[in-house]
């Protein structure tokens, strides 16, 4: 693990997860870490090298008290990752608001990406009407349970609860270790409930839609059929925006696919990329 400076006195974490050839760059959703994305590296590491990036305020990266959570400030994240570990041209594959995070940094530098595959990006064609729903996610986030007496504990409390309860047990676990810190009375979560809410509150302040038909590469926009995050009108509305875009709808999963089934959603990364 390498700490990377960004913008606005943050540093983030950067994991080499392996493999070898083209950089592939893998970005996280909200409130998860690197790790829990590790099973899908491990099952592209034979085409790529695998890059992931702990989002500002999340698993490794430290939070800065202060410090922005708008996700063009994230974007600037993604820049700083791609520039310090040249991994110009990359491919990048995101979670969603990692999807929209890569997707807003393609619009602003087009040259660093070689091609983009977004697994429901957060990116609306009207944030303003999703305002209520991104505040109920932030009230809720904020309720959220932060301190455990130990990973056994946090594992014994997330294992039977959705969306943990459907996740390949490789992702669950990488949660326990990478989404907690240590503490002296046990573990707390390492992207702490005010962070979370914040990141929420910022998925509908970006202008991200309106930058799409400023991404020069090909996008491949990825929902779950059982998905009740992102809707199909909305992928749609995502891929007519872009200048070469396509989409793809993965039989079974939810908008948590790539910690469902990393080999499903590796398989579909590889017909694109």
């Amino acid at each position: 693990m390498q700490l990377v400076p960004s913008s606005g006195g943050v540093s983030v974490a950067v994991h080499e997860l392996g493999g070898a050839g083209p950089p592939l760059l893998i970005v996280h959703g909200t409130g998860f870490c690197t790790g829990m994305m590790a099973p899908l590296a491990a099952e592209l590491s034979h085409r790529f090298r695998c890059v992931g990036l702990d989002l500002r305020g999340h698993g490794s990266s430290p939070v800065v008290p202060g410090a922005s959570y708008h996700w063009h400030d994230l974007a600037d994240d993604v820049a700083t990752v791609v520039d310090a570990f040249g991994l110009a041209p990359a491919y990048a594959v995101g979670h969603s608001s990692g999807g929209a995070v890569l997707l807003i940094a393609a619009a602003d530098r087009p040259s660093p990406f070689e091609g983009l595959w977004c697994y429901e990006p957060i990116v609306w064609p009207d944030p303003a009407a999703l305002t209520a729903r991104a505040e109920g996610l932030a009230a809720g986030a904020s309720r959220r349970r932060a301190a455990f007496g130990s990973r056994e504990e946090a594992g014994a409390n997330f294992a039977g609860k959705p969306p943990f309860s459907g996740f390949d047990p490789r992702a669950l676990s990488a949660y326990l270790e990478c989404g907690f810190a240590d503490t002296p009375g046990g573990v707390a979560l390492s992207c702490p409930p005010e962070v979370e809410a914040e990141m929420y509150r910022m998925g509908v302040a970006h202008d991200g839609f309106g930058r799409l038909g400023r991404v020069a590469c090909p996008v491949t926009v990825a929902r779950g059929e059982r998905s009740d995050a992102i809707g199909a009108d909305v992928v749609a509305a995502q891929v007519a925006a872009l200048a070469r875009g396509r989409a793809v709808e993965l039989a079974g999963l939810s908008h948590f696919g790539p910690l469902e089934d990393p080999a499903r959603v590796a398989e579909a990364v590889l017909e694109a990329f």
